[in-house]
């Protein structure tokens, strides 16, 4: 079972433990803000419905990080990553942990902010393309 946890204790696991984030949003979220030092392996696309299933997700996901890295997988509210996250576990990754409130918050039912995100608990973040972390350029390695 996926550990869930806070954008806190995944700034600490990351800082202390040797974690290493994954945004799992799109390009155009993640260039918007994300976690600084955060990689972009989007598991949802823009398409021209809506969105639609990144198909190369777990593969680039197999060719950036072994079996048993460990990760932290975050999104925006906490949906996509759970499902990255199981995803993920199918394909055989063993040390996964999700950031429960991504990058905007974690939200009730109706809506309302339940717990702040990375932006809100105001922990150190970075915006725009990222030429070596960026989707572009994981897709290329």
């Amino acid at each position: 079972m996926v550990r869930r946890i806070s954008p806190h204790e995944a700034r600490e696991l990351v800082e202390a433990q040797g974690y290493v984030y994954v945004d799992v949003r799109s390009v155009a979220e993640f260039e918007g803000g994300h976690p600084e030092g955060a990689y972009n392996v989007p598991f949802m696309d823009v398409g021209a419905s809506g969105m639609v299933a990144n198909r190369d997700f777990v593969a680039v996901m197999e060719k950036l990080f072994p079996k048993d890295a460990k990760l932290v997988l975050g999104c925006l509210s906490g949906v996509r990553s759970m499902r990255a996250c199981a995803a993920l576990e199918a394909a055989g990754y063993t040390g996964l942990t999700e950031q429960r409130a991504g990058w905007g918050g974690a939200k009730d039912t109706f809506g309302r902010l339940i717990e702040p995100g990375w932006s809100g608990a105001g922990l150190p973040s970075a915006a725009g393309p990222d030429p070596e972390r960026g989707y572009e350029a994981l897709k290329r390695r």
